[in-house]
């Protein structure tokens, strides 16, 4: 049901827009070929626009699954444990030095800004980590020190900001809202090897994020090399997360949210890494329709995704305190 979703928004992301397209129209351009014009318009403008869209959110749901899993929380997102912050800051700094481009692939970024978002969010990702470390990782522990870890982050992305030069900042800054506009072609091939080389890399890790559930003591037990997984899932979720954040901002609440709602849909213990990523795509993609089509004017998806992922983060807050108070 997740995927017949995604393939519906595909279709209303191209259609969405002025050139007046029908959904024959579009299908037909797709799979057989149109005229010029509406080759062009599919091609060049709406389809790179819904598959960044389609692969951020992949990715970022995924990255939350595979955080939310191994932490056992499900407050542990990229976005809270500080490597979309630090993600942000090195893409950011590549911004100001490159001169002010934004895009994947603009000017002399084209290689560059998924490499410098990456390192961003591996350092980012070893220092929470090692923060958090007192003879193993306490997951609430791990929460707060990413806070502060993101807070830090942020003020220096503020100051680079600050000290930029006009176009710099302003590119920078329409950057870090979040945002599908402007991608193209070449925003979309470094997400897609991303999600093509850690999606399956992740999926062998499946089996152990079941068992580490129970408990480190428990999956040393059964036979789990915790500390070799735990490696892989921050490796695989940081690279996806940073990759993304490259290609589209940094699209709050995305990594928080999508898990959730799959493993409630899936009525499992942990959420499921597949369905993370349907619904994690369904989100990005849903929110840049809503955002450029359903308001009286044009709003970045990352806008739209932290106004409905918010009110669900202070849900699920009031809800664990509720529970503890009764438990207590």
């Amino acid at each position: 049901m997740t995927g017949a979703l995604v393939a519906v928004l595909l279709v209303i992301g191209i259609l969405a827009g002025s050139s007046g397209l029908s959904v024959g129209d579009v299908l037909h351009t797709l799979f057989i070929g149109g005229d010029a014009g509406q080759r062009f318009i599919v091609f060049e403008l709406r389809l790179p626009r819904v598959a960044v869209g389609l692969l951020v959110g992949a990715s970022l749901g995924v990255a939350g699954a595979l955080t939310q899993s191994f932490s056992r929380n499900p407050l542990a997102t990229p976005d809270i444990l500080g490597v979309t912050s630090g993600a942000a800051a090195g893409a950011v700094a590549a911004i100001v030095i490159g001169g002010g481009t934004y895009a994947v692939g603009s000017g002399m970024l084209g290689v560059g800004l998924p490499a410098i978002a990456v390192i961003g969010g591996l350092v980012t990702a070893i220092v929470v980590y090692g923060l958090s470390w007192r003879s193993g990782v306490d997951s609430y522990r791990l929460i707060l020190v990413g806070i502060g870890v993101t807070a830090s982050l942020t003020g220096i992305t503020q100051y680079l900001i600050v000290r930029a030069q006009l176009t710099q900042a302003a590119a920078a800054q329409q950057w870090l809202v979040g945002s599908l506009s402007g991608v193209s072609w070449i925003s979309v091939w470094p997400v897609l090897v991303s999600l093509t080389v850690m999606l399956p890399l992740a999926l062998t890790q499946t089996r152990a994020l079941d068992l580490t559930q129970l408990g480190d003591d428990v999956s040393v037990g059964l036979g789990v090399a915790v500390q070799r997984h735990r490696l892989i899932v921050i490796v695989c979720a940081v690279v996806l997360t940073a990759v993304a954040v490259s290609a589209s901002g940094p699209i709050e609440f995305v990594a928080f949210l999508a898990p959730q709602v799959a493993r409630r849909l899936a009525a499992t213990a942990r959420p499921p890494l597949l369905a993370s990523g349907l619904i994690g795509a369904a989100v990005v993609t849903g929110g840049d329709i809503v955002g450029r089509t359903l308001l009286p004017w044009s709003v970045p998806v990352g806008i739209v995704t932290a106004i409905v992922g918010a009110p669900y983060l202070i849900w699920l807050l009031t809800r664990r305190n509720s529970r503890e108070r009764t438990t207590a």
